[in-house]
């Protein structure tokens, strides 16, 4: 078990006077089975912002705010403890599902929101040639781990190398990609041979050696989860399953279900933007 305070802040500086502005933040994390939210704020400044929560079609929980004032910054500051204790089950046979049970009509209903590809998750003709041979032969849980050891020797994890808005063929076209690209070409190269996926956004602490109380820079991170029988996560930035440094704030079928901070504004002119993610372990 771990224990973990995360501290978010969004802040945009405008060009230009907003005028309106409605906004969504998804910045808190799930309470599920594999971890549980002790304590969570968020604040918002200007302060004069009404707030209300919900959750989304997908679970996760949502904090809605407008602004009808003018105003010329907006800062989002979100803050929880959580507790994760993440057991990663080793797959037993008896677990793991044939193809069979994937192409039935029970599992395409049930799983209808993780199979079909999405705007970000289509991984392109190449990668789909590429597929049925990395795959072949394999159980629904062989074929998903061959897919990650193939994935390994072929794409590099680089920061800075794509925008919120590329998807899973242009990334695997420069052979390149931040944590989000990664998942989805993961999740798209799942999906494609007919593996339920989803896409998972939350907080990675980056170092497992760091004191009880030290606070260290940590970051917003994306990885996936895909059922064979169980659901079962992996990062493939990392190349490993999700751990108990790993913090779940969302679920959907791409980037574009679980983005921290979206919202439409009247104004502005253009903006600065500064996002921080501080991260403390208590226990």
């Amino acid at each position: 078990m771990t224990r973990l305070r995360i501290v978010h802040k969004t802040a945009y500086k405008y060009n230009k006077r907003v005028t309106l502005s409605y906004n969504e933040a998804r910045m808190t994390p799930l309470t599920d089975p594999q971890q549980v939210v002790l304590e969570s704020s968020m604040k918002v400044s200007p302060s004069q912002a009404a707030l209300s929560s919900y959750r989304d079609y997908w679970g996760t929980r949502v904090t809605a705010f407008d602004m009808q004032m003018p105003h010329e910054h907006l800062e989002v500051l979100s803050t929880t403890t959580v507790e994760v204790h993440r057991v990663e089950k080793i797959a037993a046979e008896a677990d793991i599902v044939g193809w069979d049970v994937l192409a039935a009509p029970e599992t395409l209903n049930q799983y209808s929101d993780w199979i079909p590809q999405s705007q970000l998750t289509g991984p392109g003709t190449e990668v789909l040639g590429i597929i049925p041979g990395v795959v072949e032969g394999k159980t629904p849980h062989e074929a998903a781990m061959a897919v990650f050891a193939w994935m390994r020797g072929e794409m590099t994890y680089m920061k800075g190398s794509t925008g919120v808005t590329t998807n899973a063929e242009q990334a695997w076209n420069q052979r390149q990609g931040v944590c989000q690209d990664l998942a989805h070409l993961a999740i798209g190269s799942l999906r494609s041979c007919g593996i339920p996926a989803r896409y998972v956004s939350g907080y990675l602490h980056p170092r497992s050696t760091a004191d009880i109380g030290e606070t260290v820079a940590g970051q917003s991170h994306a990885w996936l989860e895909w059922w064979d029988g169980e659901w079962r996560s992996w990062d493939p930035t990392n190349h490993k399953p999700a751990g108990d440094f790993h913090v779940t704030v969302a679920r959907g079928r791409d980037y574009r279900d679980v983005p921290p901070l979206k919202g439409i504004l009247s104004g502005g002119g253009g903006s600065a933007l500064n996002v921080s993610v501080e991260i403390t372990r208590l226990a």
